[in-house]
């Protein structure tokens, strides 16, 4: 079945997860998958495991929104590459920890294009570079279906996270994709990870069997 993939778009935190839901609630077996491609005005998002402990300050210029993902704290904003991933687990015959495991890859794979070595952790979902994290994960499992996805810092003010510790992470320093590759732009990258998004599902790379 084919994959789906919206084009980048400038879009509200609350509108977008809205949306995401209502998908997720009226798919059927036959809907296709789709990859939504977001960027947010700055707001923080609290998963459903978040600890207020990891909100370091108080401050009323960015929203904080508790949302239904997994996952402690992060920041959004643009100047970073969100992709929504509304997939059928069941179909694509998938755990939610390859799933995981899977993004993880494609992360990888996209910043190897740009000549920067990343690695996945096993204790802390997301992945890293030289030690600080460059792109943060984060799921909801519906009706077997997925929703929320990955975030890519691209090139963005990464001020806001110290007003955080990211994803639970304490003392965790964040780092973005133009700190190695200085003209890059965002839609390049949503491009190049169009690309092997739909790499991944045509080798049915993401339908093997567990």
């Amino acid at each position: 079945m084919s994959l789906i993939i919206r084009p980048l778009a400038l879009l509200p935190y609350a509108e977008t997860w809205q949306a995401m839901q209502t998908f997720t609630l009226e798919r059927t077996p036959q809907t296709p998958d789709e990859i939504w491609f977001v960027q947010h005005p700055p707001v923080f998002t609290q998963g459903l495991n978040g600890k207020a402990e990891h909100l370091l300050q108080t401050f009323d210029d960015i929203p904080v929104i508790q949302t239904d993902r997994g996952g402690q704290i992060t920041y959004h904003a643009p100047g970073q590459l969100v992709a929504y991933c509304l997939i059928d687990l069941k179909r694509n015959q998938l755990s939610v920890r390859q799933f995981v495991h899977d993004l993880e890859g494609i992360i990888i794979e996209l910043l190897a294009h740009y000549q920067i070595q990343s690695q996945a952790r096993a204790d802390a979902p997301g992945v890293y570079v030289q030690g600080h994290k460059i792109a943060s994960l984060g799921l909801k499992v519906r009706k077997q279906c997925t929703y929320h996805g990955l975030a890519i810092n691209v090139c963005m003010d990464l001020t806001p996270f110290t007003r955080v510790n990211p994803c639970g992470l304490q003392g965790m320093q964040m780092t973005q994709i133009c700190e190695f590759v200085p003209k890059i732009t965002l839609e390049l990258v949503a491009e190049d990870l169009s690309a092997i998004f739909k790499s991944y599902f045509s080798k049915h790379t993401l339908s093997k069997p567990l």
